[in-house]
């Protein structure tokens, strides 16, 4: 803490700082002036927590003095000092909350008592601001919260909340709100620390514009700003706030925002959020950050009807797959993304579905054809591949590397034995479950199990098993750099239920634990 000394006699200054252990109290830095003016500018730079100053001197006085600082440092704990048995002076102490009133001649144990008192309550104030902040922003996040689910006119519950907030503005009629809505990706845990700063950050960006907000998180990954004024947001005021917004996101990685329609009346503020909810949806197909407004979608070009090359995307599809014609199958995947791209008209859902086929339809090209995939691998199953595309513009990459990885395939692979190509592929299908055995594979191409596994390993040069544990143990790789699943997971989703087994196998294959594994790879 920090102690200011004001006293116009220098002597009694210095005496003072000479005759006190002050780190004994908690005092780390003492600070003097030699009068009122002096006083108040030195406070004004330093902002000591306890100020220890004479009643009477020059220029100003220390009641004068203490009361200007009174709205600059409302928490600091005034001493004062006099040599006069002045009952105005007392009176004027005890308004300005003084802890104590010593007379001069000054006795240094007395001081030094009326400091650790001034201490103690300032630890105190400390402690209930705390308290008090602590309990506003509980508050503040209930109100957000609630603002996200529709009301009525005349909602006590939100009534009391915005006077338990000690805003009752927020409950006049011309009050405007508009709801900023941040979608950040679910795989990305980011600090509370980091957040409560970038609210900080926006609060106080926004007073530039006369503006506040209300904060709230739905579901980790939704990120909500009720921001309300008196004024209307103008669009470019919108567009700044906006971007202002994203830019300290930037933070947490690739996200997507996106600002409801601004309405007047806490009643409605639901509207906003909801109208804010429906354009997050259309950002799956915008570049992250990018910005959503009402305003920017109606300034969009209005896409043609589709196309009919692309009225049935999966016959299409599978047809140039099936005939080994890369060229039309990268001709139709280009027309696809042309259409689809920053196009709002559609849900995020509807596309992903339609992915869902398209993918489907490579790996039953790959199983009419006989195009063996490397186990060794690292794409994702279908559904995590849909999961993981934050944008539609990565969704539609990862077909087209798949697509292109096909045809690699196809040019690289050796006509297989039909037999070998439904044994590895029932594998395939099958790897996740711990019961699998060779009887069962047997079973599926119709052949004695002595039989299928003298044939796969004169076929493979790999025993049954071997090619099984492997398959497993490539696709545990790619589990494991997935930070969304546990080891324990990971380990019954390759077809082991006993997790010690699991890691013995998946180092004597590897050369490290799972552990070592997912940490080498992060």
């Amino acid at each position: 803490m920090k102690l200011l000394i004001v006293d116009d006699e220098e002597l009694t200054r210095n005496g003072l700082i000479a005759s006190i252990d002050w780190n004994s109290l908690g005092i780390t830095e003492v600070l003097q002036a030699d009068d009122g003016v002096h006083g108040l500018e030195i406070a004004r730079l330093n902002k000591p927590e306890i100020i220890l100053c004479d009643v009477r001197m020059p220029r100003m006085t220390g009641i004068a003095m203490l009361e200007r600082l009174e709205k600059l440092l409302p928490d600091s704990v005034p001493i004062f000092m006099s040599g006069y048995s002045d009952k105005e002076y007392l009176k004027a102490a005890i308004k300005l909350k003084a802890v104590n009133y010593i007379e001069k001649p000054l006795n240094p144990d007395e001081v030094r008592d009326a400091v650790l008192e001034a201490v103690s309550l300032y630890e105190q104030k400390l402690r209930s601001h705390r308290g008090e902040v602590l309990h506003s922003q509980e508050t503040a996040t209930r109100l957000a919260l609630k603002l996200t689910l529709p009301a009525s006119s005349g909602d006590s519950a939100i009534q009391e909340l915005c006077m338990e907030l000690g805003q009752p503005e927020l409950l006049d009629p011309g009050m405007n709100f508009t709801s900023v809505i941040v979608k950040i990706n679910a795989t990305v845990e980011i600090p509370r620390a980091t957040l409560k700063n970038i609210q900080n950050d926006i609060a106080l960006f926004l007073e530039h514009y006369h503006l506040k907000c209300l904060f709230a998180e739905k579901r980790v990954q939704y990120l909500v700003h009720h921001i309300y004024g008196s004024n209307s947001l103008s669009p470019a005021t919108l567009s700044a706030v906006g971007s202002y917004i994203s830019r300290q996101y930037e933070v947490c990685g690739k996200h997507m925002i996106a600002a409801g329609n601004t309405v007047t009346d806490i009643s409605t503020a639901y509207q906003s959020y909801a109208s804010a909810v429906i354009l997050l949806q259309s950002c799956f197909f915008f570049p992250v950050q990018t910005f959503l407004t009402d305003s920017f979608i109606r300034q969009l070009p209005t896409k043609p009807a589709l196309p009919d090359s692309l009225q049935l995307p999966e016959s299409t599809f599978s047809k140039y797959l099936l005939a080994g014609d890369e060229n039309g199958a990268s001709q139709f995947l280009d027309e696809l993304f042309s259409y689809y791209d920053c196009n709002h008209t559609f849900m995020p859902n509807q596309i992903r579905d339609l992915y869902y086929q398209l993918f489907n339809a490579l790996s039953a090209a790959r199983k009419k054809n006989q195009v063996a995939s490397d186990s060794r691998e690292k794409a994702a199953l279908i559904v995590d591949t849909l999961d993981d595309a934050f944008t539609y513009a990565e969704l539609h990459a990862a077909l087209k590397e798949k697509t292109a990885q096909y045809f690699e395939d196809a040019k690289n692979s050796q006509p297989e034995n039909s037999t070998i190509f439904m044994i590895k592929d029932y594998i395939s299908r099958n790897y996740m479950n711990d019961t699998l055995s060779v009887k069962d594979i047997s079973n599926h191409v119709y052949l004695s199990a002595s039989y299928v596994c003298t044939f796969f390993k004169s076929e493979t040069g790999q025993t049954l098993n071997q090619y099984l544990t492997e398959y497993r143990m490539e696709k545990a790789k790619q589990l494991l750099s997935d930070p969304r699943y546990k080891i324990s997971e990971i380990s019954s989703k390759v077809g082991y239920t006993d997790g010690n087994y699991f890691g013995k196998s998946f180092k004597k294959y590897s050369g490290f634990s799972p552990s070592e594994y997912r940490e080498k790879m992060s």
